[in-house]
């Protein structure tokens, strides 16, 4: 069991700032949201759905704004970043949250399933990386971009398809550590491993969670709010020289690999 969770952050730690969070109204990314908010900044979330979006714009207050949006679709982005702008006329942080899959065989995976995860997953985040980009971060010379990867790296059977997608995201931390750190641009992806989300019990529930929180050396599952508290602490100051790189947010998953015995070969 995890004790009560507290953020080592201060209350003004991201005073003045404002982050956009994609898949705001839940798990990681409302997390996050909370994160930013308790640590004096200011968020707009959007995702698909309005409901839950709802319920973490309430909770924050006024220093929140959300709204519903498909980052998978250019209009909607368009008019997400323009209410943004209305809102509070600057972004100084973008945490890519939103993302999805499905589970299934590799062999069973078709061209169309693989290209639906990756059009959410690396199309939408590279569009959305830079028009947020170059409507704020590049002109006001400063930001931080966050991207959700995977852990294990070396990918997960049955997700193949989305392990893919996520190592390219790690991949575009470090090109935009390359080419716009000379406009004072950081970016980190962040790669949790078994987080205790309700995204994560679709796969099988409770029971499977702990089942793989038995092959992880901390033997727990994490939660939203040690991830969200990594990434706020990497868009602060705190963070400041850290980029380009990839920040492993999974009780030691990746250093063990997989955890478990190979299956049988196939006769």
């Amino acid at each position: 069991m995890v004790d009560a969770f507290r953020s080592p952050l201060a209350p003004d730690a991201l005073a003045g700032q404002v982050a956009i969070v994609t898949g705001g109204g839940t798990g990681i990314g409302a997390a996050t949201a909370r994160a930013v908010v308790a640590a004096g900044g200011s968020v707009a979330i959007c995702g698909r759905r309005p409901e839950p979006l709802e319920v973490v714009a309430e909770a924050l207050g006024e220093r929140c704004l959300a709204r519903p949006c498909d980052v998978r679709e250019p209009e909607q982005v368009a008019g997400f970043l323009d209410a943004v702008a209305d809102r509070f006329e600057h972004v100084e942080v973008l945490v890519h949250s939103a993302g999805g899959q499905f589970a299934a065989a590799l062999e069973q995976t078709p061209l169309r399933g693989m290209r639906a995860v990756h059009r959410l997953n690396v199309d939408a985040v590279w569009d959305l990386t830079q028009q947020v980009a170059t409507r704020w971060m590049i002109p006001n010379r400063g930001g931080f971009i966050a991207f959700l990867g995977f852990s294990p790296r070396r990918g997960i059977p049955s997700f193949v398809h989305s392990s893919m997608a996520r190592s390219a995201l790690e991949t575009f931390a470090a090109g935009i550590a390359l080419e716009w750190s000379k406009y004072g641009i950081r970016a980190v992806c962040v790669a949790p491993g078994l987080v205790q989300t309700e995204g994560v019990l679709q796969y099988g529930g409770q029971e499977v969670v702990d089942g793989f929180a038995e092959q992880i050396p901390m033997r727990r599952a994490g939660t939203p709010e040690e991830v969200a508290a990594t990434i706020a602490f990497l868009a602060s100051a705190g963070g400041a020289y850290i980029t380009g790189t990839t920040v492993v947010v999974d009780g030691g998953a990746d250093a063990w690999g997989m955890g478990e015995r190979p299956p049988p070969l196939e006769p």
